[in-house]
């Protein structure tokens, strides 16, 4: 059993929050566990609540576009959620319940370590550009302890405001000239805080 899969064994047990008496399934996360980029969204919703799976409603079509725009599949990444189970009638997630879930997706990512973490929408941003405006940092980066920070909205915005789909869609295409430039610096020992911000 991977340590990934333990994990999920016990992301199914957790019963932290009230909305853990409504869920239907638990939503942690897919992916290759050894991935160079992981995308956190925000929480799962109807499509995701009955599959277990992360972003397979149209919000998750849409996602699969975005890769495939970038020459990936979502069997190449990971994909994951600030909070693990679907609020009743698809409210925000309670500051409480993200706090819950915190640890789940700390130690997603300590197992998956990847080189990049895109933020999907405002809740995952605010973990990693508090107090920031989405509509003000999409698209741009910040590397910290070498990993890349990246912001981007949530696909579903484009499905609900058709103009932000071309913004979406141009963000998703600077991610591999990032991930390529890091790199680059990385091997070329130059000074890590010259990509602090792209």
């Amino acid at each position: 059993m991977t340590a990934l899969s333990e994990l999920y064994q016990e992301i199914e047990r957790c019963q932290q929050c009230e909305i853990a008496k409504y869920r239907n399934r638990v939503v942690p996360g897919e992916g290759a566990e050894d991935a160079d980029i992981m995308f956190i969204g925000e929480a799962p919703g109807w499509h995701e609540d009955q599959q277990g799976r992360p972003f397979v409603g149209p919000a998750g079509k849409f996602l699969d576009e975005l890769l495939a725009s970038i020459g990936l599949n979502r069997q190449q990444v990971y994909i994951a959620n600030v909070i693990k189970c679907r609020p009743q009638g698809n409210r925000d997630p309670l500051p409480s319940e993200i706090q819950n879930c915190r640890q789940w997706l700390t130690r997603q990512i300590e197992i998956i370590c990847p080189k990049m973490i895109v933020t999907l929408g405002r809740f995952s941003m605010a973990m990693y550009f508090p107090g920031k405006s989405i509509s003000k940092i999409h698209g741009t980066a910040q590397k910290r302890d070498n990993v890349i920070y990246y912001a981007m909205y949530h696909p579903a915005a484009a499905l609900h405001q058709g103009s932000l789909r071309q913004a979406i869609e141009a963000d998703m295409l600077k991610i591999p000239s990032l991930l390529a430039e890091a790199g680059s610096v990385t091997e070329a020992k130059q000074d890590p805080e010259q990509l602090s911000m792209f």
